[in-house]
């Protein structure tokens, strides 16, 4: 943990001594121009080679349109390990305190950061500085200041920023969309978003404030966020919030166990949300309207998703999402594709501006009004 800190101060350090507005070199401009160029593979590197990393570079061996290229972890021994494993050459591998050197490495055309919440923003900037693109994971930032700052950054350097949404690509969860635009569950009444498990080692760090950010709400919660806003097809005007800790040792100041929430969206439908680190199996979202209903258990998993409506099954079947994902967002970033459910830094700052008016909410007990202009 305490090594954690290390490189979060001094990502942190470092990202404060970068200007918004990139002083780019004849290399970095040349390297931008070329990774807005249109090619058939997209060209990735890493940054944090943790489990989700690996579930993410196996899943990109399955992929069309994007290839693991490069490598960026504080751990050696990782790095030596993933080389062998995905034939990464010695010169597309970086540690966090010489990374910017990418900057000057045309075989990248991306970077993928999937580290600690609190180290998003500061990485973010130094990619978008080297002018490479972006691709984050939820959640994008730990509040919306840092998720502006990370849009702002992202576009003077003229690079996309994608967050990793794998979600928005998932055929259920398209077909429940489309079924709800062509109105086959009627006028939509109420949402329901249920998402949470059992948080295991009491020293990891999705429960240390300064690393994560808060708690469940930061890691799982984002999912009813998110789901609650695709499903319905509008954006939340407020928010009632109210937070449970049973075990304020494992879950100090700052770090939620438990959080439910209620949104109000403009046409009148509302939503009941759950986001915890204290029960298991929960993974459900109830889509209700005048005309019918959609039901996904489990909704946002790592699959097979399951869904159904009033009219029977969906039997879509199951595909790898990181796979999927890659492959859309190489046709984001290479070929200007766009995405039904969007996936930039927008889409991820809009949640952000959420969590900030959920943990308003805890704190005052007063609905909050959540404007995302």
């Amino acid at each position: 943990m305490t090594s954690r800190r290390n490189f979060l101060q001094k990502l942190t350090l470092s990202a404060v001594s970068l200007p918004l507005i990139p002083n780019f070199t004849q290399n970095s401009q040349a390297s931008m121009n070329h990774n807005t160029k249109k090619a058939s593979t997209l060209r990735v590197a890493i940054m944090g080679l943790g489990s989700y990393a690996t579930r993410v570079a196996k899943a990109m061996l399955d992929s069309k349109n994007a290839k693991l290229v490069g490598l960026i972890s504080g751990t050696p021994s990782k790095i030596k390990d993933w080389q062998a494993t995905y034939n990464i050459p010695d010169k597309n591998c970086y540690n966090y305190e010489n990374f910017d050197a990418i900057k000057d490495n045309p075989d990248i055309d991306a970077v993928y950061i999937i580290t600690p919440n609190a180290l998003h923003h500061p990485q973010t900037l130094r990619v978008a500085a080297a002018g490479k693109h972006v691709i984050c994971e939820k959640p994008m930032a730990i509040n919306a200041k840092e998720g502006r700052e990370m849009v702002e950054a992202c576009n003077k350097a003229g690079v996309k920023l994608l967050v990793g949404y794998r979600m928005h690509f998932e055929p259920n969860t398209l077909e429940i969309i489309r079924l709800r635009e062509d109105g086959a569950f009627g006028e939509i009444k109420f949402f329901q978003g249920l998402s949470g498990f059992r948080i295991g080692d009491p020293t990891q760090w999705r429960l240390n404030k300064e690393l994560a950010g808060g708690g469940a709400m930061m890691d799982i919660g984002i999912y009813s966020i998110n789901g609650a806003r695709y499903m319905v097809g509008e954006e939340p005007e407020w928010v009632t919030a109210q937070e449970t800790k049973t075990d304020p040792v494992k879950f100090k100041e700052g770090v939620d166990e438990t959080i439910t929430f209620q949104f109000g969206f403009p046409s009148g439908v509302i939503s009941s949300c759950l986001s915890t680190y204290s029960t298991s199996h929960l993974d459900k979202f109830f889509l209700n309207g005048t005309k019918g209903f959609a039901e996904m258990q489990p909704s946002t998993g790592y699959g097979p998703i399951k869904a159904w409506t009033n009219k029977g099954p969906l039997n879509f079947p199951h595909v790898t999402h990181q796979t999927v994902q890659m492959d859309r967002m190489a046709g984001i970033i290479l070929d200007g594709e766009t995405a039904k459910i969007p996936v930039d830094g927008r889409e991820g700052l809009k949640d952000l501006i959420i969590i900030d008016a959920i943990y308003k909410a805890v704190d005052t007990g007063k609905k909050v009004k959540i404007d995302l202009t």
